[in-house]
């Protein structure tokens, strides 16, 4: 995704983990350690409707701002690792990758994928547009 922004104000809206419910669809997302940035912060995200969704958590497990994060997916139900990375193209713009590789029942990754897809793809585009 192309962003109309500079690569810090990008990093910095991705980095203010409890805003970015405001842009990731149906999904509430709160800070669960003491740090609130950088290697070791826990973040938990709900995404779904009132009590049914899913709940992911995580830890930071690599953070060089303002280019790369990446997560460590703790929750029972999914696992596996995200990446946020951010590659400058130039002053006012920047290129945002987002790579998740999870790990979850089949089962539960048949149903949600065509919704999980659909909602990344809204997420993102919701993302882009608070830069304008």
């Amino acid at each position: 995704l192309v962003i109309d922004a500079p690569i810090q104000s990008v990093w910095d809206a991705l980095a203010d983990w409890e805003k970015q419910g405001d842009w990731m669809l149906a999904t509430k997302v709160w800070v669960t350690s003491t740090i609130k940035d950088g290697v070791g912060t826990k973040i938990s995200a709900f995404t779904g409707i009132k009590s049914i969704g899913i709940l992911d958590t995580m830890e930071v497990t690599s953070w060089v701002p303002p280019f790369v994060c990446d997560v460590l997916h703790t929750g029972r139900v999914i696992k596996g690792e995200g990446k946020f990375e951010l590659h400058e193209i130039d002053s006012s713009h920047t290129r945002f990758d987002w790579s998740e590789e999870v790990i979850a029942p089949r089962p539960l990754f048949l149903l949600i994928s065509p919704g999980l897809y659909i909602g990344v793809r809204i997420s993102l585009g919701r993302f882009a547009r608070s830069f304008r």
